[in-house]
C-alpha cells in the first residue's frame, strides 16, 4: 500500500530551501564533531580530567525530547486539517524550547557556582563552548516556530482561512523544514550528553 504522504515529500525533494537546509545541517554536523574531536584531543594529549556534566544537562534532554514530541504532532495535526491541535502543540513546542532556553542557563549558573568556569580547565572551556553553540541555534530556530504559531493563531479563524492554510504547499515546505531541523537539534543534544558522559565514565 502506498504513503498517502509521499507525492508530498517528492514534491520538495530538491527544493533550493530544502537543499539549503541539508548543508546547514551538514555544516552543524561538522563543527559539533570537530569540537568534540577537540575535547578528546585536550583531554587525552594534555591530561586534562573530564568535566562533571550539570545534571539539569540530562533533564534539559527530556524537555527537548518532548518538544520533538510535539513537533511531531504538529505536522501530523496539520496533515490531518486540525487546526486545534496544530495550533495546540506548536505552542507547546515553543513554551517547552523557552524551558530549555531557562534551565541551560541555570545549569551554567550552577556550574560556575561549583567553581567550574570557562577558564577552569580545557575540558571545562569546550563544554561551556558545545553546550552555548547548540544552545545559540536552538535560540536562532525560535522566531521561525513563534512566526508559524502567530500565522496558525492569526490566519486560521474560519473554514475559508483554514482551507486555504492547510492547503498552501509553501506553508507545508516550511514546517517540514522546521521539523526536521528541531529533530536534528534534539538528536544533536543526545549525542552531546551521551558523549559528555561516556567521557565521564571513562575517567582515568
Amino acid at each position: 500500500m502506498s504513503d498517502p504522504e509521499a507525492p508530498r515529500n517528492e514534491e520538495f525533494m530538491f527544493h533550493p530551501r530544502q537543499v539549503m537546509l541539508y548543508i546547514l545541517l551538514l555544516g552543524l554536523s561538522m563543527l559539533f564533531l570537530s569540537l568534540t574531536m577537540g575535547y578528546l584531543y585536550a583531554r587525552f594529549t594534555m591530561n586534562v580530567p573530564p568535566v562533571q556534566v550539570p545534571p539539569l544537562f540530562f533533564v534539559n534532554t527530556v524537555v527537548l525530547l518532548a518538544s520533538s514530541f510535539t513537533m511531531i504532532r504538529a505536522k501530523r495535526c496539520y496533515l490531518n486539517d486540525d487546526t486545534t491541535g496544530y495550533q495546540r502543540n506548536l505552542q507547546y513546542t515553543l513554551l517547552h524550547s523557552l524551558l530549555f532556553i531557562g534551565l541551560q542557563t541555570v545549569a551554567w549558573v550552577l556550574l560556575f557556582r561549583s567553581n567550574i568556569a570557562l577558564n577552569s580547565s580545557t575540558t571545562a572551556a569546550y563544554l561551556y563552548v558545545i553546550s552555548f553553540v547548540h544552545l545559540a541555534h536552538v535560540v536562532a530556530g525560535l522566531p521561525f516556530l513563534y512566526l508559524f504559531y502567530r500565522a496558525a493563531k492569526k490566519h486560521m479563524v474560519d473554514p475559508v482561512t483554514v482551507l486555504v492554510y492547510f492547503s498552501d504547499p509553501e506553508k507545508r515546505l516550511r514546517l517540514r523544514l522546521l521539523t526536521l531541523y528541531w529533530h536534528f537539534l534534539d538528536i544533536l543534544w543526545v549525542y552531546l550528553v551521551i558523549f559528555f558522559t561516556i567521557n565521564l565514565l571513562l575517567r582515568s
